[in-house]
């Protein structure tokens, strides 16, 4: 039987790094773990798994956005008993939306660019770069691997440049994994704004309203088949299974769902019992074009005042979730995906192919055992 990998977490303090890290310890599957983050694990709102997952691995804190000096990069990638570590997995980068161009520059260019330069170095058999479905063109058609790419946001622009370098980076054993919106316990992004605008008209007794048509997609994929495509094809890469060793190997990630804005409201509805519904192409462009700043400051301001009103009558004094829609996402933007490639290519299956009322009440139920979520 062959030895365990070692594994190198970048940014595994994160939605999708502490589920991974999680699944690793309580699947045993790694015979060292190390996770570097800027963030700490006691300030980051772990829930119960999330902290004994943590209790069993090395953890590091550092910035990797910034000017690393070559020997505390040096210190990260080197095993306690002098070795590099098997395998490198990259979610360390920006995930805020909105963000100054300077921002994205550092936190996902150059922090991807050095974290990679450094695994051609020692060899690592296999960097895993997690980008993002949102650098496709918005089309309305399902992107493939190969799809004309036009990012709709600034952040996914800069994931996109990071991509392409990476392809073409000498020594690098490659794979690029992008996926659609991921959703599941711990996401404080992606559908969990919406399920707190829902929570905020229940509260409100109104109907919740967004813009555009029900058939805008937002294709999703669960968390947990993140972590696993993660894992799955670090494996296939370094295997005899991977017909093209060394080459960089791209793969979208999306559920079966195609998923649709009507989709999410479906469960909302049956989750907080509000009536939904969207406010039209017609009137959506022509906000989009009057001026959308002033309608995203208005939909928030809508929402930010009763969810504060809604904490504090529930007595929780501080919550890291917020109603709040940033403006690139309140865009006429379609994200569908093609994630066929992965299964067919490597053996990889979706165990989440669509999305649950119960997988998102899960997401709330975890939230609210936390105490930064109004239980009632």
């Amino acid at each position: 039987m062959a030895p365990l990998p070692s594994v190198l977490v970048l940014g595994g303090v994160g939605f999708i790094g502490r589920n991974f890290v999680a699944y690793l310890v309580e699947n045993g599957l790694a015979a060292d773990i190390r996770v570097v983050d800027k963030a700490l694990p006691q300030t980051a709102y772990f829930n119960r798994r999330f902290q004994l997952a943590f209790e069993k691995v090395n953890f590091l804190q550092n910035d990797l956005s910034t000017t690393i000096p070559p020997e505390k990069f040096e210190k990260i990638y080197t095993r306690e008993d002098g070795s590099s570590f098997d395998y490198v997995i990259n979610f360390a980068a920006e995930t805020k939306f909105s963000q100054p161009a300077e921002i994205y520059e550092d936190r996902i260019y150059k922090l991807s660019i050095n974290c990679a330069n450094e695994a051609v170095k020692r060899n690592v058999k296999v960097f895993v770069q997690v980008s993002t479905g949102d650098i496709y063109e918005s089309n309305g058609a399902s992107s493939k691997e190969d799809s004309k790419t036009k990012p709709w946001n600034l952040l996914a622009k800069y994931k996109l440049k990071v991509d392409e370098e990476l392809q073409n980076m000498p020594g690098l054993n490659l794979v690029i994994l992008r996926p659609a919106v991921v959703y599941g316990i711990g996401a404080m992004g992606g559908l969990t704004p919406r399920l707190i605008c829902g929570r905020v008209y229940q509260h409100l007794n109104q109907k919740m309203e967004f813009l555009w048509t029900k058939e805008l997609r937002i294709n999703t994929v669960h968390v947990q088949d993140v972590v696993r495509a993660v894992w799955h094809t670090s494996n296939w890469y370094v295997s005899s299974d991977n017909p093209n060793q060394g080459a960089p190997a791209i793969f979208n990630l999306t559920d079966e769902n195609d998923t649709n804005q009507e989709a999410i409201n479906t469960h909302i509805r049956s989750i907080f019992g509000i009536e939904t519904g969207f406010k039209g192409a017609i009137f959506s462009t022509m906000a989009a074009t009057l001026d959308m700043k002033e309608v995203t400051d208005e939909t928030n301001d809508m929402h930010l005042a009763p969810w504060s009103e809604l904490l504090k009558a529930h007595q929780i004094t501080a919550s890291p979730l917020t109603p709040y829609l940033d403006q690139e996402l309140l865009c006429n933007n379609a994200l569908s995906l093609d994630g066929t490639k992965i299964c067919t290519s490597t053996g990889f299956k979706y165990e989440h192919p669509t999305v649950t009322t119960e997988s998102l009440r899960e997401i709330i139920t975890d939230f609210q055992e936390m105490n930064i979520w109004p239980k009632n």
